[in-house]
């Protein structure tokens, strides 16, 4: 069972893909309160809606971590309840790895939904270019290449 904490990064660039809908793919999904306000605050995806998750509220009193509010909601969360954090700020991954907890970003995502036959592999690899393209996230070409390896392993 995949317990999931997802930060705004990976709702917002799956969304601008077109496929929030693979968020569905991990078994529990929570959303900070911090994170859902911080998505209100631009626009909450429409998609959103089609998902099942549960609004969380957040202790990251103890965390001592320079994050913004939701990715350190999204922290404390993932941290108390042993669940895996989806994002994609790179500090903020940084401070997960730090604390032991389990990190993925979008490109994770999409190789769940793969590995749980959600997408075949040429759908995956596609969606990876796009996150790279056609999004507001910043991702390399190594990043592209490591995520379509990551399939390959799978």
């Amino acid at each position: 069972m995949i317990l999931a904490v997802a930060d705004a990064g990976p709702i917002i660039h799956l969304d601008e893909i077109d496929s929030l809908a693979l968020l569905s793919v991990v078994d529990e999904l929570l959303i900070p309160q911090t994170v859902y306000q911080e998505l209100e605050a631009g626009t909450v995806p429409p998609g959103l809606e089609t998902i099942e998750y549960e609004l969380v509220e957040s202790d990251a009193t103890d965390l001592g971590v320079e994050l913004d509010p939701g990715e350190t909601a999204a922290l404390a969360v993932a941290s108390e309840r042993a669940a895996v954090l989806l994002i994609d700020d790179l500090a903020a991954r940084d401070a997960a790895n730090d604390r032991d907890v389990e990190v993925h970003g979008s490109i994770g995502v999409l190789v769940l939904a793969f590995t749980r036959g959600e997408l075949d592999k040429s759908a995956a690899a596609e969606l990876m270019g796009a996150l790279q393209t056609e999004t507001s996230l910043f991702i390399t070409d190594a990043v592209v290449e490591h995520g379509i390896s990551l399939l390959d392993e799978s």
